[in-house]
């Protein structure tokens, strides 16, 4: 059995389904609570000399049209996604901010991006997806011209983000079915051991490889973390399908145990990461 392209083909369906409708429809929401990455990769962006840029797993692209404003005339932004409906979000998004950015709806891994095209690849947490992370960082790395620049910010463990883990916990206890995700798997941690890391950019071809550990406290409205609860990760794809008495439990149950990140009106947590550099031998 073809394990690769069955993870390959999932990450599609995934994203082209509830999931990437749910992101799209949360997108005020998500990227005001990932602000603090943004605004660092567009800082980084700046700090190197280069002005042709991809986005990789752009979302509905405020880090691409952030760094398109920033870097203005001289800058020529592409932002890719596996995801039909953020990448019409995307365009949207372009389109309202009144910026020039292209934007495919592709796989990363394999797209046969134009050899040499990029003298700065950037990703706001969309590279730990890849079914074969070696394989899709040296297609990026064939995109990318001598010495350009590599610039991720990636999730560090499990333990060390409990916003994010606290509510599948929570929601396994009444969701008998919930398959709580694989941390080792494509998927959110995936990327969180630096020495595989280390590993998988030297072995697809980029040097300098440095991992800088970042550590940002988050925060979103209190008034949309019902919502955000019941639409979003693990738990939100787990009561898309269930009764409503049956989600009504599981909202409430890991809103309670989600009580001391909530301060006022604001919901505050923090989140560890890695920014990922390297630069193009």
């Amino acid at each position: 059995m073809d394990t690769t392209n069955r993870t390959e083909n999932a990450q599609a369906t995934l994203w082209n389904g509830p999931a990437g409708a749910a992101w799209v429809a949360a997108r005020d929401v998500v990227d005001g609570a990932l602000r603090p990455f943004q605004d660092l990769l567009v800082d980084e962006v700046a700090a190197t000399s280069g002005h042709r840029v991809l986005d990789v797993g752009c979302g509905t692209a405020a880090t691409t049209v952030a760094i398109a404003r920033r870097l203005g005339d001289s800058g020529h932004c592409t932002g890719v996604d596996i995801s039909e409906p953020m990448i019409a979000g995307a365009r949207a998004r372009a389109e309202q901010a009144g910026v020039t950015v292209e934007f495919l709806c592709a796989d990363a891994q394999s797209h046969p991006f134009a050899p040499e095209s990029f003298d700065t690849v950037v990703s706001r947490f969309g590279v730990m997806f890849f079914a074969q992370p070696e394989a899709a960082f040296a297609n990026l790395r064939g995109s990318a011209a001598a010495g350009a620049a590599l610039r991720c910010v990636v999730w560090r463990g499990p333990d060390e983000n409990p916003f994010m883990t606290t509510p599948e916990r929570t929601a396994a206890a009444l969701l008998p079915d919930l398959r709580l995700p694989d941390p080792s798997a494509p998927g959110r941690f995936a990327l969180a051991d630096r020495d595989r890391v280390t590993s998988i950019l030297t072995g697809s071809g980029w040097t300098d490889v440095d991992l800088r550990p970042i550590d940002v406290e988050c925060s979103m409205p209190e008034a949309d973390l019902n919502w955000y609860i019941s639409r979003m990760g693990v738990v939100g794809n787990a009561v898309r399908d269930v009764d409503e008495p049956t989600r009504d439990r599981v909202v409430s149950a890991v809103r309670a145990a989600l009580e001391h990140f909530v301060h006022g009106d604001r919901v505050r947590y923090p989140t560890a990461c890695w920014l990922i550099g390297a630069r193009a031998a």
